[in-house]
């Protein structure tokens, strides 16, 4: 919404801006019209919330700020119904005492009041009571009794100086700026010795109540923490006996020296172990050495003996030899003993090489300090096996003990860590309880608020504020205006502004007519409709002159989405003016009753049409025209086509084709929604011609009215010129 269009609404809806505030500001003169005088009454109490020095000053180390939620502890206190409530009981007491109207206690009227409040029957049991103590207990019981009576309707009831209401309504306190040491109360009523007593009540009710649950909330402390020390001195006593049974059940005197002496041992003998084992291993080695050269030695005697053997058989068959040739054997017999001869000197010298080889090898020892060796290193051997016996015995002991120790050390931690645990738990309960005690002292000593600045009496009553409601209720009138005036603005979807036009349509304005009720006389809507018919007119010829493809004579369409839009009332315009140049014009319109006849008034000549059910396939004007009418086109200058309203008709879809310009007529007073927007953009579609957006019925600020020198004198419309803007279709 631009600034142009927010004055042109407030114009609009001025009597709203004028009536309203009116309204309001009257409601609030005439409720304000007996408004009581308010006396207001003050005082001041110290709390000492933060600079005052007590019993937990010096354990602190310096003052600590705890006045955020200790002042309002004490708001919460004062501003409780029991609070509120002894308040009232109390400030009755005093007034029931009375005897006659005291100007330092209740004034004439209050009293007066305050009898009338009280039964008949009721007077006798308060009024004669003169003993302020029994009163006050006969009041409280009654004000805390579950059946009705005066006493607890007069601390019901609003209207009441005694109410609980009223009290916690007119009763403030606040800490004042940049300290919390200092509490502010006021009370406001009608009464100044209300005002003074209400204070001073509420002043000694709120250091009764509020030092009360200040000292019952430290008992309720110190004996949660005195109950909860008490269990954890009976947890601490159970942990002791705990690992003092562990010790005396496992004969433990000392478990982390005795397993780490048990560990130390055990590490000592799995040294030794290795050790012997060691020794073991090079005893073995040293035996297998000997093994291995006593080996060798019998290799030597089996080559000694080979040899031997190898020898007799050769001198065997060299014997056998020598006997063949002595005796004359044959030579065959002869042969083959050369050829074992030969065979056994070969074995001979193959056996001769063995024994070389087994008599020349370079490690080559004894036998008997071979012998020697081996008892020896067997005896060591067999000592180290024995030794290694004994020390796996050992370790499998110490491993049984480990065992057994292990499971001991994770009881003994576990029972240890409880024992730990509350122990520490018993200390800081006990930190506790000294600290809740000494609070608790501390409270007791100063748990009070200190007076100040006693209640005064007022004098003068406060500045009333009848004014001030009467310039709210004004302004309220201004908003509730505004208010309206934007509701009416979003929520109503007519066009209203030329602006709201173009934006809703999606084209620009070309024309815009004020609202003519009277077009023959002459006043500031007739001379701004003359003056946009001139426009308009020179917008038609110009559009007429720019086409050069359709056909003569030029053919403008006049329409509009719904009925009553103005399209006859804009035609009889624009046809004067033709009609003024001299030019023949066919006005072509739809029929309305039927009745309507060809008629030729003033150069422009009136055809009506019947809107048929097949006029969306009329291709020309001369097949809207009844025959007998005789029309003929070559005959006129201009031709002025009304359409029938797109809401209710078909579009001529061909008879648009040969249209040179169409003018779109809105009335500003309608609704322009999805329909509208739906069915213009289906005539877009159908046609390429230009389309003028002419706004009709417009608000007088929205348009320009010329100067009387600006106006061209024209005569008297004719008949049809005079007729309302909205009685066309």
């Amino acid at each position: 919404m631009t600034v142009e269009v927010f004055l042109r609404l407030l114009k609009q809806h001025i009597l709203w801006f004028i009536l309203i505030p009116c309204v309001t500001a009257g409601t609030a003169f005439y409720v304000t019209r007996n408004e009581p005088k308010v006396y207001k009454s003050q005082a001041t109490l110290y709390t000492g919330l933060v600079s005052r020095y007590s019993l937990l000053s010096d354990k602190q180390g310096g003052v600590v700020d705890r006045s955020a939620s200790a002042i309002d502890n004490i708001l919460t206190t004062l501003s409780s119904k029991e609070t509120l409530l002894q308040i009232g009981i109390d400030l009755l007491t005093d007034h029931l005492r009375l005897q006659q109207p005291d100007s330092l206690v209740l004034s004439a009227a209050g009293f007066q009041q305050l009898r009338q409040s009280i039964p008949p029957t009721w007077q006798n049991a308060l009024f004669v009571n003169s003993d302020s103590t029994d009163l006050h207990k006969l009041i409280d019981s009654l004000a805390k009794s579950p059946y009705d009576n005066p006493i607890k309707a007069l601390l019901i009831q609003p209207g009441s100086h005694y109410s609980i209401q009223l009290l916690g309504e007119k009763l403030k306190a606040s800490a004042r700026k940049n300290t919390n040491d200092v509490l502010t109360m006021e009370f406001e009523s009608s009464d100044p010795a209300v005002a003074q007593k209400t204070l001073v009540y509420a002043i000694k009710a709120l250091n009764y109540r509020y030092s009360n649950l200040k000292t019952s909330e430290t008992n309720s402390v110190v004996n949660y923490y005195e109950d909860k020390l008490k269990k954890a001195k009976q947890a601490l006593d159970q942990a002791e006996a705990n690992l003092r049974a562990f010790n005396t059940n496992n004969k433990v005197l000392n478990y982390d020296e005795e397993a780490r002496n048990v560990a130390t041992s055990r590490e000592e003998l799995i040294k030794a172990y290795n050790e012997e084992l060691m020794r073991k291993d090079a005893a073995k080695a040293s035996l297998d050495a000997l093994n291995r050269r006593t080996t060798q030695q019998g290799t030597l005697n089996a080559a000694q003996a080979d040899l031997n053997e190898k020898q007799k058989k050769l001198t065997d068959a060299e014997n056998k030899l020598a006997n063949a040739r002595a005796y004359g054997q044959p030579k065959h017999v002869i042969t083959k003993l050369q050829e074992g001869i030969a065979k056994a000197s070969e074995d001979l010298k193959i056996s001769a090489q063995k024994y070389d080889a087994a008599t020349n090898t370079s490690d080559g020892v004894p036998a008997q300090a071979m012998a020697t060796d081996r008892l020896a290193k067997s005896l060591e051997y067999d000592e180290s096996v024995a030794r290694l016996e004994l020390y796996k015995k050992r370790i499998n002991e110490y491993q049984v003990k480990t065992n057994e120790y292990t499971p001991l050390g994770s009881q003994l931690r576990q029972l240890e860590r409880g024992l730990s645990v509350a122990e520490k738990e018993y200390l800081d309960l006990l930190q506790q309880v000294e600290q809740s005690e000494t609070r608790r002292q501390d409270i007791a000593i100063g748990g009070t608020l200190e007076i100040m600045d006693a209640p005064d009496y007022p004098l003068t009553p406060q500045v009333s504020k009848r004014m001030q409601l009467i310039a709210i209720g004004a302004g309220a009138g201004i908003f509730i205006a505004l208010l309206l005036m934007a509701l009416r603005f979003w929520l109503d979807n007519r066009i209203h502004s030329p602006e709201q036009a173009e934006q809703q349509v999606g084209m620009p304005v070309s024309a815009l007519f004020p609202t003519v009720s009277k077009p023959n006389v002459f006043s500031k809507a007739t001379l701004a409709s003359r003056n946009m018919f001139e426009q308009l007119f020179n917008a038609v010829n110009i559009e007429i002159s720019q086409a050069t493809s359709k056909p003569f004579p030029p053919l403008v369409t006049l329409f509009s989405i719904g009925s009553k839009q103005g399209k006859t009332w804009v035609a009889n315009g624009l046809n004067q003016l033709y009609a003024e140049a001299d030019q023949k014009v066919a006005y072509c319109y739809p029929r309305v009753t039927g009745k309507e006849q060809k008629e030729l008034i003033g150069g422009i000549t009136l055809f009506p049409y019947t809107v048929r059910p097949d006029f969306m396939n009329v291709t020309g004007v001369d097949y809207l025209i009844d025959y007998n009418h005789g029309f003929d086109a070559s005959q006129f200058d201009r031709i002025v086509l009304e359409l029938p309203p797109l809401l209710t008709n078909q579009i001529p879809v061909y008879l648009l084709k040969n249209s040179v310009l169409s003018l779109l007529v809105v009335d500003a007073n309608s609704a322009w929604a999805r329909a509208e927007k739906q069915l213009l953009s289906l005539y877009v579609r159908v046609t390429n011609q230009p389309i003028l957006l002419i706004l009709n019925r417009v608000e007088g600020n929205y348009i320009d009215v010329p100067g009387r020198a600006d106006v061209r004198k024209v005569p008297v419309g004719t008949e049809r010129s005079v007729l309302s803007q909205r009685n066309m279709p």
